[in-house]
């Protein structure tokens, strides 16, 4: 087991409880949300990823920047 694993656990099982006693709503929708909150930063991951591609087409200067900074990064963290 990778060693942050049983936080990641943790976590989930804490938000998997509050989804289930602290929210209002019937216990299926409770269960739904607890089920599936971890979605949500997942969404904003893409999201964000979205916009900043929309951003690098609609705006070249801020495309080139980007595409510049990742390919330094690349090539410092090779």
């Amino acid at each position: 087991m990778h060693a942050a694993m049983p936080a990641a656990l943790f976590l989930y099982i804490g938000g998997v409880l509050v989804g289930l006693l602290l929210t209002d709503g019937r216990p299926g929708e409770r269960f739904i949300l607890a089920a599936l909150w971890p979605l949500g930063p997942l969404a904003f991951i893409v999201t964000v990823s979205i916009l900043l591609g929309a951003a690098a087409i609609a705006f070249p200067i801020f495309g080139l920047t980007a595409l510049g900074l990742a390919g330094v990064a690349w090539w410092l963290l090779r």
